[in-house]
């Protein structure tokens, strides 16, 4: 038999409900402003973009993006971490569905830099947005750098492993922060519109040098051949 819920219990159940909205309510806010400042950023560059910018791309007041965020300097913090969670969730989950194999991994990753959703010249621009500011930001160093040195510690594990299966002769540090320098290279080129560079170009330039400097396991083609003995 179902007991009653009582008075009591019910105010309870009502506070935690509307505390969860309210929750809700405030990061989908966040992520609404977030958002607009990304266009912002593409649109207009670091230095012309305001709140008021920002408020009137949300369609919200600039009440609102005070409220939330009280400055330009905490709202671009805030989404320059949000654009780098979503790049780690990114090439995260690619990783995840590789699986085991070290080749797969690399392909996988690489490819995911490539992706329409995080490889749009809406994206690109707020990053380089950002990318100028970074020197004179210690900030954004901060936040930028343990990011990085996650992303690019993965790419030296991968590189050591397939030097491991194959006996290749590179340096393992050398060889990572090329590929890692050649994937930024082209997502610049493909912001700058440079020599017509699209995503699948871009792609296709990555995956043949995957190709050139680890030839026992991926072939020009860019896939991943099959796991060494």
């Amino acid at each position: 038999m179902k007991t009653a819920q009582r008075p009591a219990e019910k105010a309870v159940d009502r506070n935690d409900t509307e505390k969860r909205s309210r929750k809700a309510s405030k990061e989908t806010r966040q992520l609404q402003l977030i958002e607009a400042t990304i266009d912002s950023l593409a649109k207009r560059g670091y230095s012309d973009t305001t709140m008021a910018d920002v408020a009137d791309g949300a369609g919200l007041s600039r009440g609102i993006v005070n409220f939330h965020f009280e400055s330009k300097e905490k709202l671009l913090v805030a989404t320059l971490q949000h654009m780098y969670d979503e790049y780690a969730a990114h090439w995260r989950t690619a990783l995840d569905k590789a699986g085991g194999d070290a080749a797969r991994r690399l392909h996988a990753l690489v490819a995911a830099d490539f992706d329409r959703s995080i490889c749009n010249k809406r994206k690109l621009a707020a990053w380089c947005a950002f990318w100028g500011e970074a020197k004179s930001r210690p900030t954004y160093q901060a936040l930028s750098g343990a990011r990085d040195k996650v992303y690019q510690q993965t790419i030296v594990d991968l590189c050591e492993r397939l030097k491991d299966e194959a006996g290749y002769g590179y340096d393992v540090e050398a060889t990572a922060l090329a590929l890692s320098a050649m994937l930024e290279g082209l997502w610049l080129r493909l912001m700058i519109g440079a020599e017509n560079v699209t995503r699948e170009s871009a792609f296709r330039a990555a995956a043949d040098y995957l190709a050139s400097v680890f030839p026992d396991h991926f072939s020009r083609g860019g896939e991943a051949r099959e796991k060494i003995a």
